[in-house]
């Protein structure tokens, strides 16, 4: 995965005025809605995300119909996610998703909420370096993978979708991870039936990771510490059949080897 991780950060996010050049909506106010969301993006642009958030929210509330609403409805969510406020860009991005889901820009909102998340648990790839994403709580790797399948889903051909494949790789194998750590702190412990336990979800769960051969291994340590020869042995044995390139199939209407409790 260090490849799709390196793949990942030659990625950037391109900037969140996505439609194209809006038409004067002047309807006799005071400032017309184009002045409005000029000041606005130039306050983005400046990194001024608070007083950006601001000005498109005056212009929603001067203008509440019509594209320029619906546009800076999706600045706000963006401006909040720059400004590093996750909470605030979710709201903005669902907000957005509820009130325009017949958008042609709402596969962009499912995107912006999978980045969230995956900003916020990866620490904007930054503190990557000083801890693993997979040592810490995996709720926000998987919100985000949720979101980006949402997308996969309901919008295969977005333009999005080749990065939000690339980045639910990295987060399948971060989710693995996380079982993985946790189980063998179980193992550490002695709770083997809770470590077997979490290397069952990950060969359920996440099958075709790398991290399929560790759940193995936790197994194998595992029964042998509790005196389940049997299962040891057969653990053992899917091991190998997959270290030798082989996949290993249960006869139709047996149940899965790992399930000794019932």
């Amino acid at each position: 995965m260090r490849h799709s991780l390196a793949l990942i950060l030659l990625l950037s996010l391109a900037a969140c005025s996505m439609f194209s050049p809006l038409p004067s909506e002047n309807t006799g106010k005071s400032r017309p809605a184009a002045d409005i969301y000029a000041d606005a993006i130039a306050e983005m642009n400046d990194g001024n995300y608070d007083n950006s958030v601001t000005l498109f929210q005056d212009l929603q509330s001067r203008y509440p119909y019509g594209r320029y609403a619906q546009q800076a409805q999706m600045e706000i969510a963006y401006a909040y996610y720059k400004a590093g406020e996750q909470e605030s860009a979710l709201s903005a991005a669902e907000r957005f998703i509820k009130q325009y889901p017949r958008s042609p820009h709402v596969d962009y909102a499912y995107y912006l909420k999978g980045l969230i998340n995956f900003n916020e648990d990866l620490g904007y790839f930054g503190t990557y370096i000083q801890q693993d994403m997979a040592d810490r709580d995996p709720k926000g790797a998987q919100d985000s993978f949720d979101a980006f399948k949402e997308l996969v889903t309901r919008f295969p051909n977005s333009k999005y979708v080749p990065d939000a494949r690339l980045r639910m790789q990295y987060l399948i194998d971060t989710l693995a991870r996380h079982e993985i750590h946790v189980a063998n702190y179980y193992m550490e412990h002695g709770a083997y039936v809770a470590a077997v336990n979490r290397a069952i979800t990950v060969l359920t769960e996440y099958p075709h990771t790398p991290q399929s051969r560790s759940a193995l291994k936790i197994m194998i340590r595992s029964y042998d510490a509790m005196g389940m020869s049997k299962l040891r042995d057969d653990a053992q044995r899917v091991l190998d059949m997959n270290t030798k390139g082989k996949k290993f199939v249960a006869h139709k209407g047996e149940k899965p080897w790992w399930k000794f409790w019932d």
